[in-house]
């Protein structure tokens, strides 16, 4: 049964891609996706340049025609709909604001384009849910950056769309803003209650915001979660490397239970809970994020049942809330390891260290997996 939201808007259902596929001559940038972004719900296609995330908002919003696939908005197939046609709006980097029009007239644009002979009220509604009702009679320029995007998503939402579609919409932004307007499109999505579909090669971006998180490569989605799954429990190496920071470890599994796998790697014996592992026997790559990690000056003061491996610290970076190492193992691979800043000693380069880390905090996958996958691609630009 249908309800209406605090838009006046019928909710429509979820929003279903079924089989949908973009091929350019020989390249496919999307590759047979399946996906159902629930209503209501802030979902993020996350992944580098070239993935097909905006490719794929393209296709969902309009502009671009799949090649296989259907589209499905509640029980309503609008793939071949017009983008005019479609209940779905987008809000661009760019803003894409009219610098002829004052603040007031941008957002009741769509409106009068629609026939709407009074649009105070519904103008006004939304200039308040941006927090921007003073600015009215102001020209975009007279905005600061933050302001126009704000702006260009009240225009955005007055048109009542079942689905709202971000493309990129705070990377023209300096940092200390992209803070703010995460934390402000959060509070905005939760108020109005409608869907938002967030495409960023911003995993801090997508984490802070959104409820579900679709990481994106070559076409296929690679892994779908909550920000706190994808980060704790990664399926794949590239996810791994992708999503934040990683140490990988190659090893070979020894034994295994039902609640404990224990690997060889680096001539230690490692352990990590049976349900964190994806691969119980033969090659598999243990994992832990470098926040999990501690150093220790002696093998002594390593708390009982901690996996331990020893090295040499090679760098170290103090960054105000911690303090960042690279620490050599005898074999030469590097672990880094993110130690918050209570106080202890900082350890220099050259120092003999040991790392340790809880067994229940890492993760195992399969080693035959590309250790490096994800791990140095470009995060800039949207394809």
């Amino acid at each position: 049964m249908s309800s209406t939201d605090v838009l006046g808007r019928t909710e429509g259902g979820d929003l279903r891609l079924a089989g949908l596929t973009k091929r350019f001559g020989a390249f496919t940038a999307v590759d047979s996706l399946d996906l159902t972004i629930p209503q209501g719900s802030f979902f993020a296609l996350l992944g580098a340049s070239g993935c097909g995330k905006t490719t794929t908002l393209r296709m969902v919003s309009g502009l671009e025609d799949p090649t296989a696939g259907q589209i499905f908005l509640g029980d309503q197939d609008v793939t071949d709909a017009k983008p005019y046609r479609r209940p779905v709006n987008t809000v661009f980097q760019n803003y894409a604001l009219f610098p002829h029009l004052d603040i007031f007239e941008n957002v009741a644009f769509g409106l009068r384009r629609r026939g709407f002979k009074s649009v105070k009220p519904q103008v006004e509604t939304m200039l308040e849910l941006v927090e921007l009702g003073h600015l009215a009679k102001r020209k975009p320029t007279q905005l600061s950056g933050g302001q126009q995007q704000r702006i260009a998503l009240a225009r955005a939402l007055i048109n009542q769309p079942q689905v709202l579609l971000l493309d990129e919409p705070l990377g023209a932004l300096d940092l200390k803003l992209r803070r703010q307007m995460q934390i402000e499109l959060k509070r905005i999505q939760t108020e109005v209650g409608l869907t938002f579909v967030h495409v960023t090669h911003d995993q801090e971006e997508a984490m802070t915001m959104a409820d579900t998180i679709a990481v994106m490569n070559q076409g296929r989605i690679e892994q779908l979660g909550s920000p706190a799954e994808l980060y704790e429990n990664p399926a794949t190496t590239f996810v791994a490397n992708f999503l934040g920071q990683s140490n990988l470890i190659p090893g070979t599994v020894e034994t295994a239970t039902d609640d404990v796998v224990t690997v060889s790697a680096y001539g230690r014996r490692l352990t990590l809970d049976a349900g964190r592992c994806r691969s119980v026997s033969g090659k598999v790559i243990l994992g832990v994020r470098p926040e999990k990690v501690q150093l220790a000056a002696a093998e002594a003061d390593v708390p009982s049942g901690r996996n331990v491996l020893s090295g040499t610290v090679s760098d170290t970076s103090f960054i105000g809330v911690s303090t960042q190492y690279l620490v050599k193992l005898p074999s030469g691979e590097e672990l880094s390891v993110f130690e918050q800043n209570t106080g202890r000693e900082i350890q220099r380069p050259g120092a003999e260290v040991f790392v340790y880390w809880d067994p229940s905090q890492g993760f195992g996958l399969d080693g035959d997996q590309d250790i490096e996958a994800g791990a140095a691609l470009d995060e800039e630009g949207a394809a």
